[in-house]
């Protein structure tokens, strides 16, 4: 599972190659950059990863629950490729 993760921060990074997706926690970057190539159909040139640890939120009713963990990638691509993230790629 693949999806990208669109805010105001994000969007600032795509501006110069770099795009963020929520990714499973359970894939490689080696897997990531694998993934996103045949979606894309880009060059990927680097792939971070990070983790955030699942966490107790308290709500106003004084109720908790769990924030499941999740795992974020940040991709590199090749100078003068792009990712459409706003086009659907299914017809």
């Amino acid at each position: 599972m693949i999806e990208p993760i669109i805010t105001e921060k994000t969007l600032k990074l795509a501006e110069s190659g770099k795009y963020t997706f929520r990714v499973d926690p359970g894939l490689n970057k080696f897997q990531v950059k694998k993934y996103i190539e045949n979606i894309f159909g880009v060059h990927v040139t680097k792939v971070r990863t990070v983790k955030k640890g699942g966490e107790e939120k308290r709500t106003r009713t004084g109720r908790s629950r769990v924030v499941p963990s999740s795992k974020k990638a940040i991709v590199s691509l090749k100078e003068k490729e792009t990712i459409n993230l706003f086009e659907s790629k299914k017809k």
